[in-house]
């Protein structure tokens, strides 16, 4: 059988997707040939590509857990993608019991995986959106109906916002979302920085992305990034690098990887 074959109805194996490109960059098995050649066109630009990967998943963890252990029960995770360890609701379940989440995503086969491996307990759905589209999630009844937009809860962005090209749609969609939340609650954001890439290097990976069903891809800078947690109060430390968040263990500069790119994160609180 071939992998289109094997691919869900309507998806075109033979175009990589950001989704799947970043589940072979996690080590997981979800992917097809052209995710994996794509992925290792973007390794072979920014040779740390796995590890800045695998560093913004352990900031998924770190994050949920922190806000989750200061009675958080809440959580809109907005660009799920493909499930893989510690997902959000299995971390929420660790540190506030009884919390409920809405995973949402618009790529086919993140809603297949999704819907088969996340949605275990009545607490957790998925909900397909667009996430170019804020208003359509925070109004879907779906989402409404199983999170209550008057208590404290907590939206996260994890590496979704670099796809969107325009800056100001971007600053215009996380506008909207913190516009939407009520005091107490979280924004969680990573975002992809040029790091030590040069302009030829990032309009090379830019190349490659776009040929992928994200179609582009856009490093924004420090101050860029600070701008979309206007009007929150960030958590300690800050703005920073995912493997600078509050990092479990002290990182051993050795084991970091070849330079390249990176993502910059913060968790902001609304007053």
């Amino acid at each position: 059988m071939t992998e289109q074959e094997r691919a869900p109805a309507g998806v075109d194996a033979t175009v990589p997707s950001v989704a799947r490109m970043y589940d072979y960059l996690l080590g997981g098995k979800d992917n097809f040939r052209a995710d994996r050649e794509a992925a290792a066109q973007i390794i072979q630009l920014s040779p740390n590509a796995k590890e800045v990967a695998q560093a913004n998943r352990a900031f998924l963890g770190r994050a949920v857990r922190a806000v989750a252990e200061g009675g958080t029960h809440q959580f809109l995770d907005i660009g799920t993608g493909l499930p893989t360890q510690d997902n959000v609701h299995q971390v929420a379940a660790r540190f506030s019991p009884g919390s409920r989440v809405v995973y949402v995503d618009n790529d086919p086969i993140v809603l297949v995986h999704a819907r088969a491996l996340l949605a275990e307990t009545d607490d957790v759905i998925v909900v397909e959106g667009d996430m170019r589209d804020p208003k359509a999630i925070l109004g879907h009844p779906d989402v409404t109906g199983h999170l209550d937009f008057r208590q404290p809860l907590t939206v996260l962005m994890l590496a979704v916002l670099h796809f969107i090209p325009d800056d100001d749609q971007a600053q215009s969609i996380v506008r909207t979302v913190r516009e939407s939340l009520p005091s107490g609650s979280h924004l969680i954001i990573s975002h992809v920085t040029a790091g030590e890439l040069g302009s030829d290097v990032v309009g090379e990976g830019k190349d490659v992305y776009r040929r992928t069903t994200a179609g582009n891809v856009t490093p924004r800078t420090r101050e860029q990034i600070a701008g979309f947690f206007e009007g929150l109060e960030l958590m300690e430390p800050g703005l920073v690098s995912t493997t600078d968040w509050r990092p479990e263990v002290a990182l051993d500069p050795s084991l970091a990887g070849p330079g390249g790119a990176d993502i910059l994160c913060a968790v902001g609180r609304v007053p």
